[in-house]
């Protein structure tokens, strides 16, 4: 799933050294090491890593210790962590993702190349593959989040709430995000409804180290009514 009018690649190739990492981070101690561990490896650590935090226990700790960013914040939810974390960097292209150990950070330089090769969203699509190790409740609400913003949008999404993208940062910068629970299906919408070159490309999922923190019911109802507010506003923008 792609369109054509998005920005135009640059001349030169972006590399790691034009690479930013970021994500909100909650009470993750169990897993954010591992994560940090696993992005120095795969980019021999010239990625910008960047946690908006606003955990009680060791996460920001840990993060300090890798060589991330920690901005500190009061919990005020995912959308306003996240929001938070893809403005912060000034490099040329963010990625997002969660710091629970479940999203494959060896694929970055496949979104990476995506970007170099014209695309100004990548996002990973975690059913592709069955997303055997996501609750059934979970995966159900993700494949009816992505039915409703495609009948909305009229464009077909596998995927509205990855939290694994990677963004040109104009993209980011040129968009008003509002949404918080829902912020991950907006940073999907809003892009794709504006004409930019955005594909999801399919991406394993793991099973998540510590306890979730959505409720899977009141969570889903305010990421469906992101969705269906979203929709409107970008087609009547």
């Amino acid at each position: 799933m792609s369109t054509q009018q998005g920005v135009t690649a640059s001349a030169s190739e972006y590399t790691f050294d034009d690479l930013a990492v970021v994500m909100g981070t909650y009470n993750e101690a169990e897993a954010i090491g591992t994560v940090l561990s696993d992005i120095d490896d795969v980019t021999d650590g010239r990625a910008e890593v960047v946690c908006v935090d606003g955990s009680s226990d060791r996460t920001p700790e840990i993060a300090r210790d890798h060589g991330a960013t920690v901005i500190e914040q009061e919990p005020q939810g995912y959308g306003v962590a996240v929001r938070e974390a893809i403005l912060a960097p000034d490099r040329s292209v963010v990625v997002t993702t969660d710091c629970d150990d479940t999203y494959p950070m060896e694929r970055l330089p496949d979104f990476l190349a995506e970007i170099n090769d014209g695309a100004d969203v990548v996002s990973g699509d975690r059913l592709y593959y069955g997303a055997e190790e996501m609750p059934g409740v979970n995966k159900l609400g993700n494949e009816l989040f992505a039915l409703l913003a495609s009948v909305l949008m009229n464009k077909r999404v596998h995927d509205t709430t990855t939290g694994m993208r990677a963004y040109r940062r104009e993209v980011v910068q040129k968009i008003r995000w509002t949404e918080n629970t829902g912020l991950s299906a907006e940073l999907l919408m809003r892009p794709l409804m504006r004409g930019y070159d955005v594909r999801e490309r399919p991406i394993e999922y793991d099973e998540r180290k510590g306890e979730t923190k959505l409720d899977p019911f009141s969570g889903g109802l305010e990421i469906a009514g992101s969705i269906v507010r979203v929709a409107l506003e970008e087609r009547f923008r």
